[in-house]
């Protein structure tokens, strides 16, 4: 196994053209699409109680996996970075989530996380000294609207604790989305070794809560082992590749876009596979979710001044 070197600056990518762009948007859409499984998959599958294990299994055999497979390990300040990612990307938002996911109703949880790319968007200005962008900032919060329409519920609660951890965790997840693009990606290093490093990190950082917490559940059968192997296949070394590799080339607040996908998915496998309905307010949030996702994919053009139209 290699380490790698410690480049002065990560090598930015060119622009990717458009056709190029659109595929590795879809491709990136994956994660968050997987992601959205996590829930059915939880409920249906995995031990009970236990969200803090499911959270481990996810992370760590997915991380080790992937260093096996890329034989690349950090070198020099990346061995800080990557435990920083790996922290704000994976164990502390993974751990936050549960909280949120404990105390909370899933439909509030989810949308405090839908409001994601607003925090994305307003890191990018302090962190990478982008430019606000008004039109993707627009459709953020007509994404967290819709969300809310699709899974708020008349009996929603607000714990404090709850919403302080789901704010949290959309805001740790996000700071991480922002300094993976700052940092970009060390040259030689594949995205399954960048991934690696990553989800090894939040792996190690959920080690010893799990083990104090909850330790380690009964009643993992078949249908548990499927679920874990899915969670961390799929929706870890699988969904995390693709997403750093996307989030390298496309703008930071449009890939943040993408993450509404995950309440839809979630929202759309309870219809098919839980006899759940959606009522004519839950389908106009639906629609409005999935419209500020495209639109958050498309950079309007600049405006030309009226002065300069020959």
């Amino acid at each position: 196994m290699t380490t790698t070197t410690d480049p002065p600056a990560p090598t930015q990518p060119a622009s990717t053209p458009a056709t190029g762009r659109a595929g590795l948007t879809l491709a990136t859409a994956f994660a968050p699409a997987v992601w959205g499984t996590t829930y059915i998959v939880t409920t249906e599958l995995l031990p009970p109680h236990a969200p803090l294990f499911a959270a481990l299994m996810r992370a760590l055999p997915a991380g080790l996996l992937g260093l096996l497979i890329a034989r690349t390990l950090p070198h020099g300040t990346w061995w800080w970075k990557a435990a920083a990612l790996g922290t704000l990307n994976v164990g502390a938002f993974f751990a936050l989530l549960f909280i949120a996911a404990e105390r909370l109703p899933g439909g509030v949880a989810a949308t405090l996380g839908a409001s994601q790319p607003i925090l994305v968007a307003l890191l990018a200005t302090l962190i990478l000294s982008e430019r606000l962008s008004p039109w993707r900032l627009i459709w953020g919060v007509v994404g967290v609207v819709g969300v809310g329409l699709v899974v708020l519920g008349p009996g929603a609660a607000f714990d404090p604790l709850g919403i302080l951890a789901g704010l949290a965790g959309a805001a740790s997840m996000g700071t991480g989305i922002v300094l993976t693009k700052r940092w970009g990606r060390p040259e030689g290093v594949s995205a399954v070794g960048f991934a690696g490093w990553q989800l090894t990190a939040g792996g190690l950082v959920l080690l010893v809560p799990t083990l104090l917490v909850e330790g380690i559940p009964g009643g993992i059968d078949t249908q548990a082992v499927a679920g874990y192997l899915w969670l961390g296949s799929a929706g870890g070394l699988i969904a995390y590749t693709l997403w750093f590799k996307g989030l390298r080339s496309l703008p930071v607040t449009a890939t943040a876009l993408l993450g509404l996908l995950s309440p839809l998915v979630a929202t759309a496998l309870g219809v098919l596979l839980a006899d759940e309905s959606l009522d004519p307010l839950q389908l106009l949030g639906f629609a409005l979710a999935l419209a500020a996702l495209a639109a958050g994919q498309i950079t309007p053009a600049p405006r030309t001044p009226k002065g300069l139209v020959s």
